[in-house]
Parts: C-alpha cells; sequence; structure tokens
C-alpha cells in the first residue's frame, strides 16, 4: 500500500481498520445502507450545490456555512496537477473530522483516478463523477457511495439513459463549459445546448431519479444572467443547479423553488377532488392532479439547509 493510499484513510481506533480486507472497496456489503439512503434522499431534495476548491482548505468550514444544500469539495478542475494529492489529502482531513460533502474527483482514465477512488470507497461519501460515460465505471462507485454523475462529453449525453439507469445513481448534473468546449459552442449559448440539456432531463426522467442538476453560471457579478439561466433551466425541467459562489445560492434556492402563483394553483387543483374538472377555465385531469401533488411536495418536504456540510 503506497504512502499515497494511507494518507487517505480515515482516521479509526478500530484494530480492524488497519486489515487491507476491510477497506477493499470492490466490497459491496462495505457500504453503510443507512448513510446511503440518507444522501440519496438529500442529494435528490437539493437545489443548489456550492463548489469548493480542493486544495484551499481555508475555505471549506465557510463554504459549509454558506446555506448550500450541499458542498462539493472540488479535487478535479480547481486543482492544478501538482496539487491533486494535497487536495485530496486535505478532503481525508474534512471527512475524518465527521464533515460531510459531495466530493468531485478526478475522471477515470487520469493519473488521480485510483487514489480518488480509494478516497470516496474508504469515506463512503457521496461523489461527483465528471465525464460520466460508462455504466460500468459508476456502478462500482454506487455500490459504495451515493453518485452524482457529471454528463459533460457528447458521449455522455448520448449515453444519458444508460448512465442514469445504473442503480444507486441519485440525479444526473449538466457540465456545460465542458461540452460546449467539445461541441465548439459557447457554453453560455442556451440554443446550442438546447438538445443536449432536453436529453439529459428526459434521462432523469425516463430512469425514474431526480431531475437533473444544471451547469455553473460563470458570470459571478451578473445577476440578470444568472437569473436568466435559472429560469432557462427550470423551464426545461431542471431540479437545480451548480454554484460557484455564495452570492449565487439564494437566486437559486429562490428560483428552483415553486412560486406562491404556482402553489395557489395547485392547491385549487387538489381542492376540485379526483374527478376530472375545471379550474380557471381549463380541464383537470390525472396528469394535472399529479403534477399539482408534486408542487405541493416540493413545498412540504424542502431539502435541509447545509444538508452535505
Amino acid at each position: 500500500m503506497s504512502a499515497e493510499h494511507t494518507a487517505v484513510e480515515p482516521a479509526s481506533t478500530d484494530p480492524a481498520s488497519t486489515d487491507p480486507a476491510s477497506t477493499d472497496p470492490a466490497r459491496p456489503e462495505l457500504a453503510d445502507p443507512a448513510r446511503l439512503g440518507r444522501d440519496r434522499t438529500r442529494l435528490a431534495a437539493a437545489r443548489s450545490l456550492l463548489f469548493v476548491p480542493g486544495h484551499r482548505p481555508d475555505r471549506f468550514e465557510k463554504a459549509a456555512a454558506a446555506g448550500a444544500d450541499a458542498v462539493i469539495i472540488d479535487l478535479e478542475d480547481a486543482v492544478a496537477p501538482d496539487g491533486k494529492d494535497a487536495a485530496r489529502r486535505h478532503a481525508a482531513d474534512w471527512l475524518a473530522r465527521g464533515r460531510d460533502a459531495v466530493v468531485r474527483i478526478n475522471a477515470p482514465g487520469t493519473p488521480w483516478w485510483d487514489a480518488d477512488l480509494d478516497l470516496v470507497t474508504a469515506f463512503g461519501c457521496p461523489v461527483m463523477l465528471p465525464k460520466a460515460e460508462d455504466p460500468d465505471v459508476i456502478a462500482r462507485i454506487a455500490e459504495v457511495c451515493a453518485v452524482i454523475p457529471l454528463v459533460e462529453t457528447a458521449a455522455g449525453i448520448e449515453r444519458a439513459l444508460d448512465v442514469c439507469c445504473v442503480p444507486g445513481v441519485v440525479r444526473a448534473a449538466f457540465g456545460s463549459v465542458d461540452l460546449a468546449t467539445e461541441l465548439g459552442v459557447r457554453h453560455d449559448d442556451t440554443l446550442a445546448l438546447a438538445y443536449a440539456r432536453s436529453r439529459l432531463v428526459m434521462a432523469c426522467a425516463a430512469a425514474g431519479v431526480a431531475p437533473p442538476l444544471d451547469g455553473v453560471t460563470t458570470a459571478l457579478d451578473d445577476a440578470d444572467a444568472l437569473a436568466q439561466d435559472i429560469r432557462h433551466a427550470r423551464r426545461l425541467g431542471f431540479g437545480g443547479k451548480l454554484c460557484i459562489h455564495p452570492r449565487q445560492l439564494p437566486a437559486v434556492a429562490e428560483g428552483f423553488a415553486p412560486s406562491d402563483e404556482e402553489l395557489a394553483w395547485a392547491r385549487k387543483v387538489l381542492a376540485a377532488g379526483d374527478a376530472v374538472s375545471a379550474v380557471d377555465g381549463v380541464m383537470v385531469d390525472k396528469p394535472v392532479q399529479e403534477r399539482a401533488r408534486r408542487l405541493l411536495g416540493v413545498e412540504l418536504t424542502p431539502c435541509p439547509a447545509g444538508g452535505t456540510a
């Protein structure tokens, strides 16, 4: 076992924890079903997820207190190659203190994949998997961890249903910037990425998982751009959004929550009863009633503040 591997093992006073067989990530019986259930439920309801760079442990506490539904410690894009090992150790230290976080690991095939996989499977923490394309890779992680596949390649978009159907996947997330780069389009061009976004929404719905998370808005000081991105994503069927700064969180939380008008409409629909009827001059039948129930269900079961941190 390499020194790098031992640096990410969770601290334990249990002698059994030093047994290599007891930390084998390939053994599905190591998963904690209760924790997996809690993580999946919490992340399925999350509207705002906030990235924090893995090489900046001084920001972890601030991110955890910012009010996001989940915090993502980023070991991938935010960290330069020469800082990957230190970032992994910082994430391990945070998790070993009993603090929760989603960890965005490096993609399969990178030099850091094996060590990152050892980290997340040792702690059983939720994982964001970048460049998600291969259901077999996702299934390996999902034996132990709740998984959010980050779909950000053309191949991933075309395999979105297979990706989302892997048991243990909570929901997908959309990597708009990486996909736009691959396609040679602007990442803020909503028309250019409309097919990809819609395909991901359809895949999550067909797989029976929570609606996907939209990609980041890179314009940190443009409240109008953020508001437009939120409206567009919600209109397409997204259920939340990835954030890169705490100031984006309030708008995202509000933008993906049912509006007062929607809630009033839903209550009126359900008050009309289960039979086919008309509300405000519009026919209401079973599918419309189901949408009303979903809206009121979102209102009644909000994601706990700071859910994973």
